[in-house]
């Protein structure tokens, strides 16, 4: 049976984020308990109003040994730099009550995968909108020791990320500003992108510029999502060949090119002045 999760009690990749909740250094023994994948690593589907929509992830057990792990939904916000934030309490708004569970616990033996369904049923005339949660898995709690002797509880989460598009949703994109910015101790050209829909989307294309020394680089914009009615911070990053040198810009560069999301794409030209 699928059983709904009460609202108070409610890693392959980009946007299914393992976190491991701790305080101080963790003993070895149990970051390597904690492996688990899941796949898909993101779920991006439409449901219709009153109609039930189910989904599988399959949870793979990486670990050395058999594991249990409690699953439940949250809530989630991304910060500026594209950090995921989940949230146990029920947020405004949230539609984890639309949500049902398979089962709130599963045990899963070394090496194997579970096949865990979920559904969503959004209720009758909900208006158009996008639904946002994530399930999380998380593993037993189990006692860490810091280096200087002091315990503390400690587990893992997996958050798997869900999108759910009701009715008539898309985003809008446009970008509305742009600057260079350090980002991990490295200037990248970046375009402030506002997205004015009633979905996230995210940027994809192709864009070339010529330096100020001459030199040719090829870019693309970060795959980060823009939520509906905010304004993102989305890098251009140089592609190059796997292992070669690492580029840098010698300020100023014109970038242009094309972006493009949901089928729609806009013509780029930018300088970027550092």
């Amino acid at each position: 049976m699928i059983n709904t999760p009460s609202p108070i009690k409610k890693c392959q990749a980009c946007f299914s984020v393992a976190i491991l909740l701790f305080t101080g250094i963790i003993n070895q023994a149990f970051a390597e308990d904690f492996a688990v994948i899941a796949t898909p690593p993101r779920f991006e589907f439409a449901a219709k109003t009153g109609v039930v929509t189910r989904q599988v992830i399959e949870i793979t057990n990486a670990s050395a040994t058999p594991s249990k792990y409690s699953i439940k939904t949250a809530d989630w916000t991304l910060d500026a730099n594209g950090g995921t934030q989940f949230i146990d309490a029920l947020a405004p708004d949230s539609c984890r009550p639309w949500v049902a569970l398979e089962r709130l616990e599963i045990a899963v033996p070394s090496g194997a995968k579970y096949r865990y369904r979920f559904e969503v049923k959004p209720p009758e005339n909900t208006p158009p909108r996008e639904c946002r949660f994530a399930i999380m898995v998380s593993g037993a709690e189990q006692t860490a020791k810091t280096a200087d002797g002091l315990s503390f509880p400690f587990s893992g989460r997996l958050g798997v990320i869900v999108y759910v598009a009701v009715g008539d949703v898309k985003p809008q994109l446009k970008v509305v500003g742009n600057e260079v910015k350090n980002i991990d101790g490295v200037s990248k050209p970046t375009i402030a992108v506002q997205n004015t829909g009633n979905a996230h989307g995210r940027l994809s294309g192709f864009l070339s510029g010529t330096d100020a020394n001459g030199k040719k680089l090829e870019f693309s914009p970060s795959g980060l999502p823009i939520m509906a009615g905010e304004t993102r911070t989305i890098s251009l990053d140089i592609q190059q060949l796997e292992n070669s040198p690492v580029s840098t810009i010698k300020y100023p560069i014109t970038i242009r090119g094309k972006l493009e999301w949901e089928g729609q794409a806009i013509a780029f030209e930018q300088e970027f002045v550092q």
